[in-house]
């Protein structure tokens, strides 16, 4: 990536979030979507109008994902709910783990089939409670199938751009896995993709080369790496907390970044008074396209 002026992150809102996260671009309305798990609040951010709309969750909001019928689903401690835009109205979809109350919800993507694949976490941050499942639209309905678990915060996920590998970090453990997926949906082939020695794991994205872009809760940096693993060179951020990446704008070359002031002392948040902003830059390699929820096709709504 060249090094100019316009490639240098810069806060584009100043908005203190206690745990930024999720960020995701609609096109269609040329707009920003993202979260704050703490402060339980989902936003929606025109970075051309610098219009901001913020809806209050009923509970920690931890990822939001579009769906085909152009609504949203949503992930929350207790499970997948859904969201109306329009209306600003949340109502249940599935409970997930309701025999796990120390677990919740955290990150999760969207992949080429139109499936969604999440993961759970000791919310503690202690104990390895964590799993990966996958979501499809089925019969009507949503239908929840276990992939992986022993995860101590279950971060990323990502999927290649060809669709056929998926990457799922585990934070406090700083690694990355990478898993081989194939078009029904199945995991195999569990293996180390990366561990980080500066700063831990967060959410992780692809662009369309394939590289995986990884943000670092505590390293000040966005760490990236070739489908090889090969480390390319990292961007240096001005706040430590960085949680997660979105490539947005008109041609995907426009890099959104969402950060945290979760767990900085008053002396941090001092030497960091953008802690918790949303950040963004340009770069010379173009993202993907967020994709959908599939929906049955006969399904007009979930």
């Amino acid at each position: 990536m060249k090094t100019s002026e316009k490639n240098k992150p810069a806060c584009v809102l100043d908005l203190k979030a206690q745990l930024g996260e999720g960020p995701i671009w609609i096109a269609k309305e040329k707009a920003l979507y993202f979260v704050d798990i703490i402060g339980e609040t989902l936003h929606r951010f025109n970075p051309t109008t610098q219009d901001l709309t913020s809806w209050k969750a009923p509970s920690r909001i931890a990822f939001i994902l579009p769906v085909s019928n152009g609504s949203f689903l949503v992930g929350m401690p207790d499970g997948l709910h859904h969201f109306d835009a329009q209306k600003g109205a949340f109502s249940q979809a599935c409970f997930i783990e309701p025999d796990k109350p120390g677990n919740r919800l955290n990150d999760g993507c969207v992949d080429q089939q139109g499936r969604i694949w999440f993961g759970t976490m000791d919310d503690d941050e202690e104990k390895k409670t964590g799993s990966i499942y996958r979501v499809e639209h089925k019969e009507n309905s949503l239908q929840l199938s276990h992939w992986d678990e022993g995860y101590i915060v279950s971060n990323g996920p990502a999927v290649s751009p060809c669709g056929t590998v998926l990457y799922v970090s585990d934070s406090p453990q700083q690694r990355i896995y990478a898993f081989d997926l194939d078009k029904s949906g199945a995991l195999k082939g569990k293996r180390l993709f990366a561990t980080l020695d500066h700063g831990y794991p967060d959410g992780l994205v692809t662009d369309s080369q394939g590289n995986l872009w990884c943000g670092t809760f505590g390293g000040g940096r966005i760490v990236r790496f070739k489908p090889d693993g090969t480390e390319l060179p990292f961007i240096p951020m001005p706040v430590s907390n960085v949680t997660k990446i979105a490539f947005g704008g008109d041609d995907y070359r426009t890099v959104f970044v969402t950060t945290a002031r979760k767990g900085l002392s008053s002396e941090e948040l001092a030497k960091e008074p953008l802690a918790g902003g949303l950040f963004a830059f340009r770069t010379d390699i173009a993202g993907t396209p967020q994709k959908s929820f599939l929906l049955n096709q006969t399904a007009k709504e979930l």
